[in-house]
């Protein structure tokens, strides 16, 4: 049994301790925010949060979270109340096909509390892992200034 923190509540789960958190979060926890992408780890449309840090869960066995917080992009933000990335995402119409957005607002995240007032090369360096098959590389940069802005003005 693996027990760790997902979206602030503990679970546990009987998987076999190679199994990706990938698979564990969407399939038995049917959180199906976070995408598979390449399962190498170099797309990033599988990034959540392990102890605050943008990780690549699909090549992530589920044995190396045991007693760990783990954030989805469900844990980020909801409908109700989404994050202030989730609202800029979709000021600046970040979202095309949509597939590779939740691992790009989680790697904006954790680069946003890392260091809240990015510069472009910063932005750059931080995102460069997240693939978007739409191109929106641009706005996605726009929705990370303007996040980084707003939290300025607060």
């Amino acid at each position: 049994m693996i027990s760790f923190s997902l979206n602030g509540k503990t679970v546990t789960t009987d998987v076999p301790s190679e199994t990706p958190l990938l698979w564990v979060v969407r399939d038995v926890f049917q959180l199906k925010g976070s995408k598979f992408g390449c399962g190498v780890g170099l797309c990033g449309a599988c990034t959540m949060h392990v102890e605050g840090e943008a990780v690549r869960t699909c090549i992530l066995a589920i044995e190396d979270v045991a007693d760990k917080n783990v954030t989805t992009i469900e844990g980020l933000g909801t409908r109700e109340d989404p994050h202030p990335l989730q609202e800029s995402w979709v000021a600046q119409s970040v979202p095309q096909c949509g597939y590779c957005q939740s691992g790009q607002i989680m790697s904006a995240a954790a680069l946003l509390s890392q260091n809240p007032k990015p510069t472009d090369t910063d932005i750059d360096a931080a995102m460069k892992g997240n693939i978007c098959r739409c191109g929106t590389y641009g706005r996605i940069r726009q929705a990370i200034h303007a996040t980084a802005n707003a939290g300025e003005k607060s």
